[in-house]
């Protein structure tokens, strides 16, 4: 199974420079290559990886810059731009800019890098034109590797490793009737249809009130400076610590849920379409501007697909099958009754049901809600996150409204299907 490892570098300071150098020409040819397939999707051609590579060759011999990276590096930049804009369209690619993107190249030849052990809290690689680099030995290699990726985040270099460890996914969980339901908040991170809540603060007082500072210095400094460059990267060291502890944080979380649940169910939630912003047009503005604004930046801080990354690559180890399903009304529809109303939510915290007089934690009526529908989706094979959210769905066969997680489909099948 392929998995990852990623090591702090402690590298001179001619082989940074010679990184920097490495980066910089991937960037210029990443940006050439993608303007060079635009305008030939515009005259209706189409550019290919192969003749890009060709003409990278013939380029090489004009610009002797070019010749400053290792050639398998420039190639297999050209590769993730081709892999790119196969999936997306070259309109929709993005440049790489000079102040916006964090510097990164990939040797991709495992015969070119040799790693070895060079301490007890040391190891060291040798890369195509880096030669020997050292790096903090954190965590055993633990397999074969198949490539290295140099990058630099939060002014720090940083090689991650391709491994290949040798392990099998489980045909079964250890506990194969074991299930939960994940609803994501602001307040509380992740709460599970247990009751449990996983949660903590990512940014501390000080480096919010730091942060704000840094912002308000960066706006009255003249661009290109040499001191806007130093507020940029303490910027960056803060948001790098503040990163590194969201994703720890999501990888110990769903850890322990893929430990102890063969099912996982999750909202089929599109986090870049809820954090859009609500300024609307000058013919038509938006209301809450300010209000919306706060809440896209309390969901991005909080990280909700950061969970789905984690479970992701977690699950492959212990056999869980990680569901989505249709996050309509989850937080509106009692648990015990099925109703299904706004007047349930009390408050952020409080669920009443208005029908029964059922009481609980929003948060964890949501989760069990998430949990059923995802019972639900496993037992029928529903696609779970199909229908529209714009209004109730109702039975094909009955004609009634159906509970959250019910399925459209199945909704006359009853006794045959059960969640």
């Amino acid at each position: 199974m392929l998995t990852g490892r990623k090591y702090r570098l402690e590298l001179t300071a001619a082989q940074a420079e010679q990184c920097q150098e490495f980066a910089d020409v991937c960037r210029a040819v990443w940006n050439t290559a993608l303007e060079q397939r635009r305008e030939y999707r515009r005259r209706g051609g189409r550019m290919t990886y192969v003749s890009q590579t060709a003409e990278l060759a013939e380029a090489k011999r004009e610009f002797a810059w070019l010749c400053a990276a290792p050639a398998q590096v420039l190639q297999q930049t050209l590769r993730d731009l081709d892999r790119a804009c196969r999936q997306h369209g070259p309109f929709k690619v993005r440049w790489r800019s000079k102040g916006h993107w964090s510097p990164s190249l990939r040797f991709p030849d495992p015969q070119r890098i040799h790693v070895e052990r060079a301490g007890r809290k040391w190891g060291r690689a040798k890369l195509p034109k880096l030669g020997w680099v050292r790096f903090r030995w954190s965590r055993p290699l633990g397999g074969a590797v198949r490539s290295a990726t140099v990058s630099r985040r939060g002014g720090r270099w940083f090689v991650a490793f391709l491994i290949e460890d040798g392990k099998i996914a489980p045909e079964q969980h250890s506990l194969p009737t074991s299930a939960v339901g994940i609803d994501r908040g602001v307040k509380a991170a992740v709460v599970t249809s247990d009751g449990t809540f996983h949660h903590r603060a990512f940014t501390s007082e000080g480096e919010a009130v730091r942060y704000r500072r840094l912002q308000q210095r960066l706006a009255r400094q003249r661009k290109g400076s040499a001191n806007r460059r130093k507020t940029i990267a303490a910027m960056g060291r803060i948001a790098a610590r503040v990163a590194d502890r969201r994703t720890d944080f999501y990888a110990r979380t769903a850890n322990r849920l893929t430990t102890r649940n063969a099912l996982i169910v999750l909202e089929d939630l599109r986090v870049k379409n809820l954090t859009a912003s609500a300024a609307g047009t000058l013919a038509s503005p938006g209301r809450n501007v300010r209000q919306k604004a706060g809440l896209n930046r309390a969901i991005l801080e909080t990280g909700w697909h950061r969970l789905e990354l984690a479970l992701a690559s977690v699950a492959r180890y212990t056999g869980t099958r990680v569901v989505k399903v249709n996050p309509a009304y989850t937080s509106m529809s009692c648990h015990a009754c099925g109703h299904t109303a706004p007047e349930n939510r009390d408050s952020q915290a409080v669920f009443r049901c208005r029908a029964c007089g059922h009481q609980d934690h929003a948060d964890i009526n949501a989760a069990k809600n998430i949990k059923a529908a995802g019972l639900a989706v496993s037992a029928c094979g529903d696609v779970g996150a199909g229908r529209s959210v714009k209004q109730e769905p109702k039975s094909r066969a009955t004609g009634r409204t159906l509970c959250v997680g019910e399925s459209p489909v199945h909704a006359g099948e009853e006794a045959k299907c059960t969640g």
